[in-house]
């Protein structure tokens, strides 16, 4: 079960699929439907708790306003799948369970008690903020760390180009939840 709500937990923060078209993506201020390809390390630190951990791996499609995201297990096994757009978030995990909300923020709350940004991170995976946050540039002027509604995204990068795309994030909460994300591969969804 702890596995399960690690598993969850860390797909509520990244919501998407598993296609892979085959062009590149463009610039990133032109980015608005995206693939990644990912892995990821999770750490749940709460008050009173016992720390959790996991990690695996993430496919995740965002098109227009629909997310897809399917979770895996270090060896490729399918977790669970969250597909969300807006007024609806469904999460159907590997035994079969179904669970439905109105938006995935609401259902992560749901399934693991906590109130996770899921509605957030397309954009912050892009750099891309709302009013009320706080972004920091690198030398290239690119995002290099964000805080939004209390969480803090910082990113890395694996060339000095100006329009890169982030290779690595680190998404991190009061020091109670830390999402560690490895992007192996971006592409466009046409």
């Amino acid at each position: 079960m702890k596995f399960l709500l690690s598993t969850l937990l860390a797909a509520s923060l990244l919501v998407g699929c598993a296609a892979t078209p085959s062009r590149p993506l463009p610039p990133r201020e032109q980015v608005s439907s995206f693939t990644l390809e990912a892995r990821f390390a999770l750490r749940i630190r709460l008050p009173g708790e016992a720390e959790q951990s996991s990690g695996g791996r993430l496919s995740w499609t965002q098109q227009d306003n629909r997310s897809r995201l399917l979770v895996s297990n270090p060896l490729g096994y399918g977790v669970a799948e969250i597909d969300s757009i807006p007024g609806r978030a469904t999460l159907r995990t590997a035994n079969g369970e179904i669970r439905e909300a109105d938006d995935p923020d609401t259902l992560m709350e749901a399934v693991t008690g906590q109130r996770l940004p899921v509605s957030y991170l397309p954009a912050w995976l892009l750099g891309r903020t709302g009013d009320a946050s706080k972004i920091q540039r690198d030398l290239f002027g690119r995002p290099q760390h964000l805080e939004e509604s209390g969480w803090q995204v910082d990113y890395s990068y694996e060339t000095d180009a100006a329009d890169a795309l982030p290779s690595r994030l680190t998404l991190s909460r009061d020091g109670q939840i830390e999402l560690r994300l490895r992007i192996e591969e971006w592409k466009d969804t046409p």
